[in-house]
């Protein structure tokens, strides 16, 4: 199985959905992350994964052009308000509307908050999909 989280610019909700499904999904599925506009990585999507044992401190925001759509298996688009990046090829998709973390305001800690939260939604995602299960 091949893998792709896609997501406006890559640095928050695709790139710790590529860090949560790297660690919790079985070795047979090949996961990769990209975006319509890449970035660059939240720090604040570093520090809710680093909370949990999964750096992705390395991580880099791809381009969705840079992906070649004959290897990718299931597309999962995680946008809620903006519109999620389109992607060609023939996978399977799935939509997993959630926030952008990176878009709360407030305090550090809110907006720390704002970042667990998806990543909790992440794990409950990952866990229960059908899919992605061998």
């Amino acid at each position: 199985m091949k893998l792709l989280f896609l997501c406006v610019a890559n640095s928050a909700r695709s790139q710790m959905a590529e860090g949560l499904a790297r660690t919790l999904l079985e070795s047979h599925v090949n996961v990769q992350s990209a975006g319509s506009q890449p970035s660059q990585v939240n720090p604040l999507a570093i520090k809710a994964l680093l909370e949990i044992g999964i750096d992705i401190s390395k991580h880099r925001s791809k381009s969705v052009d840079s992906i070649d759509p004959h290897q990718v298996d299931l597309v999962i688009t995680l946008c809620e308000e903006e519109v999620c990046p389109t992607f060609l090829g023939a996978a399977k998709r799935l939509h997993w509307p959630l926030p952008d973390p990176a878009a709360e305001k407030g305090s550090s800690e809110r907006q720390l908050e704002a970042f667990r939260k998806v990543r909790d939604s992440l794990v409950e995602k990952l866990k229960a999909e059908p899919l992605l299960k061998k």
